[in-house]
């Protein structure tokens, strides 16, 4: 349940996409393994959607997307990277993350760079404009936890399971585990 208290979002209430409502397709999902409300995916699906649309409206005073954001948390966080890296680091192939880099590129928030070593390699960092960036997205997070209705710890336990979960199914996929 998202909170209705506007000090969250900075004055305006955003809209969110979707927000799924407990029960709302069947209450007798127990018997059926293929009910729509029992199904994490759809869960998972619903929860994603309605983040972006909320950091879509956090975000636009900052004229950033969801994954440029991402982008520029990953390069405030750990400094100059490889497209590789970054890649790795947001779960992003280069045919994804490249037309990203580039518009970041051209608005200035960015640099990308051969490298001096191996030529092959694309080194990206902030430019000061994109640096200074960062000031203006600090209270993002918090604003979310907010909107969100969570605490920092109920965050956490929620990121955690998350993590958990990308990874076994990564993990999973990659072995092309059958189960």
């Amino acid at each position: 349940m998202l909170r209705t208290n506007e000090s969250c979002y900075g004055g305006a209430r955003p809209t969110v996409p979707y927000v799924q409502e407990e029960n709302t397709v069947s209450d007798a999902t127990g018997d059926n393994p293929l009910a729509l409300d029992s199904q994490l995916c759809f869960s998972l699906y619903a929860a994603s959607r309605a983040m972006t649309g909320l950091y879509r409206e956090f975000l636009g005073g900052l004229g950033l997307t969801y994954p440029q954001y991402l982008v520029m948390l990953a390069l405030w966080e750990r400094g100059t990277l490889t497209v590789k890296e970054l890649s790795r680091a947001l779960h992003l192939d280069s045919g994804t993350l490249s037309p990203l880099l580039r518009r970041l590129e051209c608005a200035g928030l960015l640099t990308r760079r051969r490298g001096t070593m191996d030529e092959r390699v694309v080194e990206v960092s902030a430019t000061p404009r994109g640096e200074e960036l960062r000031a203006r997205a600090e209270a993002i997070p918090q604003r979310v936890l907010c909107a969100a209705d969570l605490s920092p710890d109920q965050a956490e336990v929620l990121r955690q399971a998350l993590g958990q979960l990308t990874r076994a199914v990564e993990t999973a996929v990659s072995r092309h585990t059958r189960c």
